[in-house]
């Protein structure tokens, strides 16, 4: 594929957050970009106000007439998309040249120096935290992110001198296997898409295979303890990490008045005094990680520590709403049982003696069969726990496969409750509420503004 030579590129699946990074960069590379989305959302509507032409019905004869050149059109599709797609078969039959949005990235990888971040969970605050202090460094750097930034407002930064370029690495369908990654990032090997693996031995061969395709020059710098056979290439220098221990690792953290400080130690050099600008203890683990790659790529100790105290966060990833002394109102994408372990366990920190409340939406009725006596335990370390059904966003429901099966297994003393999404409203102006936490990767998020209201009027 010659970017040069393409003049249209059309997305199936095209408000997909991955899929929005590049749509917008072959836009910003002057190309006609279009698309096809199942349902419409402020993420679509934002990318047809930058230029982007989409719809929603699954219709060939939709395809604008620019992108229907076999020679002068890229596709490209999500893993999510069903092989049924009307507009996928077309494309296809009439031998349109057709990649996964991993492709694309993984050619990107190789036209430039990879600095990618895998695992089951921590990927897009990593990712997002280490293009954030290349970007306010001289390094700068080139990212395709999995989450809005809110420091930027996007999930696509651009730099025409860095040759680094900043990429979530999703295990989801093996996608991370078109990577060359120069450095990466490996947070965690927690099962998940089991749907896809089948077996824990196949998610964690997946990563091993992963780590073989990091260049011969580059780097792996893995969260220590984590199960993983690496399987690098001669030349390969590895580190690990963690909050406590390993080669880049935190020492002497303070939190005072709901800040977070400590001191960053590193092979490349330690930098005193680190104040995380998203006071979350998580943040300290996914900081260590995204310093280790910002020193690896040349930035400075100084614009690091700047860095990181001006890092604003992303959107639904541990999203403050409200913040005061009556409440507390966060929004977080957390959807595997070891991501919400830690968000609980952070907030818990944060807000010791409060009654802590969580919504949440399950995703997937594979993972909730997968794991729903796992997503109990975690939601179990809560005072209350209100479940929503199931979101089941690209499968068709599993018979015997509901919220119940968490509500069965949540702590039997604890305040528990099932409801359905249009009554959540409603449930939450009777639950009295210190601190509240809405979790899960589906359209939970549309609640969120109304729920900011609720407890803003409260």
């Amino acid at each position: 594929m010659n970017v040069n030579t393409l003049k249209a590129v059309y997305f199936i699946g095209a408000g997909g957050i991955g899929m929005s990074a590049l749509v917008r960069y072959f836009l910003s590379k002057g190309k006609l970009v279009a698309g096809y989305d199942r349902t419409p959302s402020e993420l679509t509507h934002k990318l047809m106000e930058e230029g982007v032409q989409i719809h929603y019905e699954d219709n060939v004869s939709l395809i604008p007439e620019e992108c229907l050149n076999s020679e002068t059109t890229l596709v490209v599709y999500t893993p999510a998309i069903p092989t049924s797609n009307t507009e996928l078969s077309f494309f296809k039959e009439k031998k349109f040249e057709i990649h996964k949005r991993a492709q694309v990235l993984g050619m990107l990888t190789r036209n430039g120096k990879g600095l990618c971040v895998a695992g089951t969970h921590g990927k897009t605050t990593t990712s997002t935290l280490t293009a954030h202090l290349l970007h306010q460094s001289h390094v700068k750097c080139n990212a395709f992110l999995g989450g809005i930034s809110k420091n930027y407002k996007t999930n696509l930064l651009l730099s025409e001198d860095s040759e680094y370029i900043v990429i979530e690495a999703d295990e989801f369908d093996r996608s991370f296997h078109w990577l060359t990654p120069f450095a990466t990032v490996i947070t965690a090997t927690d099962s998940d898409h089991l749907d896809i693996y089948g077996t824990r031995e196949a998610y964690l061969e997946s990563f091993q295979k992963y780590t073989s395709l990091i260049r011969p020059d580059g780097f792996l710098i893995m969260k220590k303890g984590i199960e993983l056979k690496v399987d690098t290439a001669e030349g390969v220098t590895v580190y690990t990490y963690s909050t406590d221990e390993g080669d880049f690792h935190a020492e002497n953290i303070r939190i005072e008045n709901g800040e977070i400080y400590f001191d960053y130690i590193s092979p490349f050099g330690n930098i005193d005094n680190i104040k995380l600008g998203v006071p979350v203890y998580v943040n300290i683990e996914n900081g260590i990680a995204a310093m280790a790659l910002a020193q690896i790529s040349g930035a400075h100790a100084d614009e690091i520590r700047e860095g990181m105290a001006s890092f604003q966060g992303i959107d639904r990833r541990f999203d403050f709403k409200i913040k005061n002394e009556h409440c507390v109102f966060l929004s977080d994408y957390a959807h595997h049982p070891a991501e919400i372990k830690q968000s609980v366990n952070s907030i818990r920190k944060l807000y010791p003696h409060k009654k802590i409340t969580a919504v949440f939406q399950p995703h997937l009725y594979t993972r909730t069969r997968d794991f729903y006596k796992e997503f109990a335990d975690s939601l179990s370390q809560l005072d209350e726990v209100i479940l929503l059904d199931i979101y089941p966003a690209r499968e068709l429901p599993i018979e015997n496969v509901s919220s119940k099966l968490i509500y069965d297994c949540l702590r039997p003393d604890m305040v528990k409750s099932l409801c359905k999404k249009e009554d959540l409203i409603e449930k939450l102006k009777e639950t009295q509420i210190e601190v509240l936490i809405t979790l899960g990767a589906g359209d939970i998020e549309n609640f969120v503004p109304q729920i900011t209201e609720l407890l803003t009027n409260r």
